[in-house]
């Protein structure tokens, strides 16, 4: 279910605590005009065939509706986790980058925490904190967020605490497989159920608009099956991923990243990468959401170009 910011709820829904049933706010239901909500005043409609006081729904292109929260893609994962702003001069790199910090070691280069480590991790065999002072991480489990310092994007523990699970299925050779365009393993490419009359369909007992596997078009250049997460590797009949008995790799065994408090340093490295059954639940990963963002690919408010 998607959000909504709380300028559309103030300003133009009155708040509504009830949220039972089919009477549950849903963006989805909301664009398809089948949750009306307690409306308090609706947006201007500047179309002029809308008449002199037309008024209208709020739409995605406002700027009011959130996107989805979602996994973030493995791409944007290890991007975040990099953070490569606080190593860079222009296109200059001055320091290699092989944990979500600059230098190779896992201590605080800052004369102020020289020392301190930088993340909750599993030092050697049976070395879940080390000893006493700098050599210690002050957690043998994980620990609360803010224990460690944040890279230069402001984000904490994209290395050490707990591993996350990114969006992608796993496959070995997805650096080779994958569009160098927004990489993305496992798309499953879904619309929204329509009647006979091309209408969005009736909403279910729980306010959510019904969503199918996109239609198969043989026609269509870019993909022909609405699961497209073995593309390039099913269409091969001795390429199989079968779990359990060809190999351990499947359609739902999903990328998890970023090392976590009983992990050897190794894999606090954004690079590194493993996988598991996405249904499996450990005490040692977790997730953090992303969100596509909106509007202009330079960056809202830009000020035009001017000789």
């Amino acid at each position: 279910m998607n959000l909504l910011l709380s300028s559309i709820s103030v300003t133009h829904l009155t708040r509504n605590p009830n949220q039972i049933n089919e009477d549950n706010f849903n963006t989805d239901a909301y664009l398809a005009s089948q949750y009306e909500g307690l409306v308090k005043s609706d947006l201007i409609d500047l179309n002029p065939s809308s008449g002199a006081n037309g008024t209208r729904k709020v739409r995605m292109e406002d700027g009011i509706l959130l996107p989805r929260y979602r996994l973030p893609t493995e791409a944007e994962w290890e991007y975040a986790a990099l953070s490569q702003i606080g190593n860079t001069i222009y296109e200059r790199v001055t320091d290699r980058r092989q944990y979500p910090w600059n230098g190779h070691i896992v201590r605080n280069k800052d004369e102020k925490y020289k020392g301190q480590m930088m993340a909750n991790f599993k030092r050697g065999r049976g070395d879940n904190m080390g000893t006493a002072g700098f050599l210690n991480d002050n957690a043998d489990i994980p620990a609360p967020v803010h224990s460690y310092w944040p890279n230069d994007f402001g984000l904490y523990n994209m290395a050490g605490n707990v591993n996350e699970w990114v969006m992608d299925v796993f496959r070995p050779l997805s650096p080779e497989d994958k569009s160098d365009f927004n990489p993305y393993r496992g798309n499953v490419f879904k619309t929204q159920q329509r009647d006979e009359e091309g209408a969005i369909s009736e909403k279910d007992s729980l306010g959510r608009v019904p969503i199918k596997d996109t239609d198969e078009s043989p026609d269509r250049r870019n993909y022909t099956k609405a699961d497209n997460i073995n593309y390039l590797d099913s269409d091969e009949p001795e390429i199989k991923y079968d779990f359990g008995i060809t190999s351990l790799v499947n359609d739902k065994a999903r990328v998890y990243k970023g090392g976590s408090w009983k992990d050897r340093a190794y894999w606090l490295s954004p690079g590194a990468r493993r996988f598991t059954d996405e249904n499996q639940s450990t005490n040692d990963i977790g997730f953090r959401c992303a969100m596509t963002r909106v509007g202009s690919p330079v960056g809202l408010g830009s000020k035009p170009k001017t000789k």
